[in-house]
């Protein structure tokens, strides 16, 4: 049986991709929309949130994505982003099945080695995607754009018929 946090990351790869899907439709120059209180326009907080998904799995794997996300110019597009959010939330997906609760990390921060409990990076994953969905979201509503309904609730509804 699958525990709640491999549920949790389920739904993050499943509103991750919904998000993407409801910003492919949008020109570029909404695409670059931005609205106070939020992390930045719209292609780059995609970007961003994506690219910390992969340090996430980085940090918890070793693994390092062939080409790390950049928001320096030129953004990748929407397609490129959907298939490092399908890698980094398929990762996450397996190292969450790992219950890797007892694991605990060695880290360098500021020069010097840390302990850190697996746990934290992969809470702090769903988070941080939470957080930057949420400035996502607020900008396409503030562009009169219907934004995609991401709530858990509506994930129950469409996965688990």
């Amino acid at each position: 049986m699958d525990s709640t946090l491999v549920e949790m990351f389920r739904h993050n790869l499943w509103a991750n991709l919904r998000l993407l899907d409801a910003c492919s439709t949008l020109t570029p120059e909404q695409l670059e929309a931005e609205t106070e209180g939020t992390y930045g326009r719209i292609q780059n907080t995609l970007v961003h949130l994506l690219a910390a998904e992969g340090h996430y799995v980085t940090l918890l794997t070793g693994v390092k994505p062939e080409r790390p996300l950049s928001d320096r110019d030129p953004l990748p597009d929407i397609d490129v982003l959907r298939q490092y959010a399908e890698n980094s939330g398929k990762m996450l997906i397996e190292i969450a099945q790992e219950d890797p609760y007892e694991t605990t990390l060695k880290v360098a921060y500021q020069g010097e080695d840390h302990d850190l409990r697996a746990v934290v990076p992969l809470v702090q994953a769903i988070h941080h995607a939470n957080e930057h969905r949420t400035h996502v979201v607020t900008i396409l509503s503030q562009l009169g754009q219907e934004p995609p309904e991401l709530s858990v609730w509506a994930y129950d509804d469409e996965t688990s018929r």
